[in-house]
Order: C-alpha cells, then structure tokens, then sequence
C-alpha cells in the first residue's frame, strides 16, 4: 500500500520534473537563437525593413510614390466620395445612436 503511493508520487513528481525542464529548455533554445547571428535571409529581409523605414521617414509616407502613384490615390479617394456621399475619408465616422424610447405595456 505505501508502496504503491511512493510510486505514484514518484511518477507524479517525474511528470512535474520533466515538464519543467522542456519548458527551460525551450525558452534556453529561443535565447541561444537570439544570440547568434540570423541566417543572411532573415538580415536581409530586416535590412530591407530598416532601409524602407528610414526612406519613409524622408519622404514622409510612401517611398518612391511618384505623380503616378498621388493621381491614382486622388481617383480612388474621389470614386469612394463618390459611392460614400462624400464627406472625409481621412476622418473616423462619428455614429449616434440615440437612447430608444420605451413604453411600458400594461399587462
């Protein structure tokens, strides 16, 4: 009988043990990763990222826009005023919703 409850207390605390030691083991893993150097895509591809941020900030909105680029947004943005009603598109809508006017009902 005290046996059998060592037992399970052992399998009990051989289940926790080892639960615990994947979980350390695979944040040590992300760490260890972070470490080293990234493989020459990943630089890459966040080279690029840093690259286009910092032209971004240049220019002020998108990089290498062009006339082209502003006289396409000024067609879209005057075909959805034109959908939409107007008004400005920049703007978040302003919804009301009015309280609901209730009648009692006699039973």
């Amino acid at each position: 009988m005290a046996l059998n409850k060592l037992f399970l207390l052992s399998s009990a605390l051989r289940s926790a043990v080892s639960l615990t030691l994947r979980r350390n083991i695979g944040i040590s893993a992300v760490l260890f990763n972070r470490a080293k150097e990234l493989d020459p895509i990943q630089k890459l591809f966040l080279d690029k990222i840093k690259d286009y941020n910092a032209k971004s900030k240049i220019s002020g909105g998108i990089v290498e826009g062009g006339a082209s680029y502003q006289k396409n947004v000024s067609e879209e943005v005057t075909k959805l005023q034109r959908l939409y009603g107007g008004g400005d598109l920049a703007k978040f809508p302003d919804f009301k919703f009015p309280e609901p006017k209730l009648e009692e009902v006699a039973k």
